[in-house]
């Protein structure tokens, strides 16, 4: 009939026309890639939906991006898991290797967790899952300014972010990888910065045993604040001024005098800061003084942004619950992006494994 009314004698389908038959969502492997990117990139699956439409004129439904940024991230997240795992058996096999002349300069590590609302409870009937975020980042892209008042400024040029859905124990591996691609051991100095939570002085203790830990200024005030409002609850000029003056005490490394004045107070009942016991497991932490003579940070900014631009902007908007797997998929995609590495770890390596697969191959899809 064809042969007939059209003069063919082949019909090609245009999906094996275009070497698409093969392919998962029969989309091109750039197309894959740009539909994970808007996918991360904008504050919902609907919105990239709009934003596939405006910028490239494909009209791909909002389900189909969700699966598409499902498949890649899922392929990436694996991969800096293998990645993770051979850094941390590295590290218990002794097979870690360090120069021995350090250059000069600061490798800064920062972790943090944050939760994110799941579609799934636990043994306590929460639906919240903890996401923990760790950056890493050196003095070698630090940019350093004075501003009009004299006061010395710092931007971060360039950090790694890692984030993580789960235990500690298998964050680790994730934050240690990083901080070995990002220069861990061959810095004169690493320091770690936290809010001093005991699985990370533990991690400090396990994995970077030569790096100096740093308890975070603002989250030590911020307990001060939360022990002088129990302190003075009917009073709030006096509680603010004893949290200042503890908080000044304690950033000239007068930590003994505030601990002694602890000691002669009794403990504000139902305060939920043991602020004499907090302060006295992070003596070795807080002489700020001599870390602000050195130019560390002495506080943990830059994960508390990475928190907001990472999780918070793209994950915990209203109404927003997920599936704990989807969720890591698309964290593991928004990090590469906020990080600078769209393009070498997400990009290129799916490109190439897409571009390379044998004709016959049949890929799975997930949902």
């Amino acid at each position: 009939m064809l042969r007939k009314q059209e003069g063919v004698n082949v019909v090609v389908p245009l999906d094996d026309y275009l070497h698409l038959s093969n392919l998962p969502f029969k989309m091109t492997p750039e197309v894959m890639v740009n539909v994970a990117y808007w996918a991360q990139n904008q504050g919902s699956y609907q919105e990239a939906e709009d934003a596939l439409l405006r910028a490239h004129q494909v009209k791909i439904n909002d389900d189909t991006i969700r699966q598409v940024a499902n498949y890649i991230g899922s392929i990436i997240f694996h991969e800096d898991c293998k990645q993770a795992n051979s850094a941390f058996d590295k590290l218990n096999s002794g097979k870690l290797r360090f120069p021995s002349r350090k250059k000069k300069g600061v490798l800064y590590i920062e972790t943090d967790g944050a939760t994110l609302n799941t579609r799934s409870k636990d043994e306590e009937g929460s639906s919240w899952r903890e996401n923990k975020l760790g950056i890493v980042f050196s003095s070698d892209n630090i940019y350093t300014w004075t501003n009009k008042k004299g006061e010395e400024q710092r931007q971060i040029n360039k950090r790694e972010y890692v984030a993580y859905i789960g235990s500690a124990s298998d964050f680790k591996k994730h934050l240690l990888s990083c901080a070995l691609k990002n220069g861990y051991g061959q810095y004169e100095k690493t320091i770690l910065i936290s809010d001093g939570a005991t699985w990370i002085r533990n991690m400090r203790e396990e994995l970077f045993p030569d790096s100096q830990q740093i308890l975070d200024f603002y989250h030590l005030c911020e307990n001060v604040n939360t022990y002088a409002k129990h302190l003075y609850g009917s009073e709030p000029q006096q509680y603010a001024d004893w949290a200042n003056e503890t908080c000044a005490m304690l950033k000239k490394s007068r930590w003994q005098d505030v601990l002694n004045d602890l000691d002669n107070r009794k403990k504000p009942s139902n305060c939920p800061v043991d602020l004499y016991g907090y302060i006295t497991n992070n003596i070795p932490n807080i002489d700020y003084v001599s870390y602000l003579d050195e130019g560390y940070f002495i506080g943990s900014g830059a994960i508390e942004s990475g928190n907001k631009s990472v999780l918070q902007q793209r994950l915990k908007q209203a109404g927003m619950r997920w599936n704990v797997q989807t969720a890591q998929y698309l964290l593991t995609l928004r990090a590469k992006y906020k990080s600078g590495l769209w393009i070498q770890e997400v990009e290129r390596p799916i490109l190439k494994l897409l571009q390379d697969i044998p004709a016959n191959h049949i890929f799975p899809v997930t949902s």
